[in-house]
């Protein structure tokens, strides 16, 4: 499985980005997506998951101001972020798992090279 991510940079505070992330193979679909993040110093956690069937899950942190999505004819997840804040400022990855691992804490599956995502106040 290979993902690929996309669409990081560097935005004012109060700006918009969307990552997106294009993952190989057949079997998109009865996969959980993710986006997790990892800052300087910090251990690497949760943004937002959807799952198979559409559910999703936010960290409370970005509640609100960000919104996962999933185009399985496109086999990509989608990360809109909107309202940055400059401790949104991180390295963004996306995570492919079929077990679903990130709607019970877990951190299982296969992960991007990450897209680093600054906020500039």
């Amino acid at each position: 499985v290979q993902l690929v991510e996309s669409g990081g940079g560097l935005v004012q505070a109060g700006g918009s980005l969307r990552l997106s992330c294009v993952a190989s193979g057949s079997t998109f679909s009865i996969n959980a997506m993710a986006w997790y993040r990892q800052a300087p110093g910090k251990q690497r956690e949760l943004v937002a998951a959807i799952s198979s069937s559409g559910s999703t899950t936010y960290a409370d942190t970005v509640k609100a101001r960000f919104t996962i999505s999933r185009d399985n004819a496109k086999n990509t997840v989608y990360l809109q972020m909107n309202s940055l804040k400059p401790e949104d400022t991180a390295v963004y990855t996306c995570n492919q798992d079929p077990t679903h691992s990130a709607f019970h804490g877990g951190q299982f599956g296969f992960w991007g090279q990450g897209t680093q995502v600054t906020v500039s106040t």
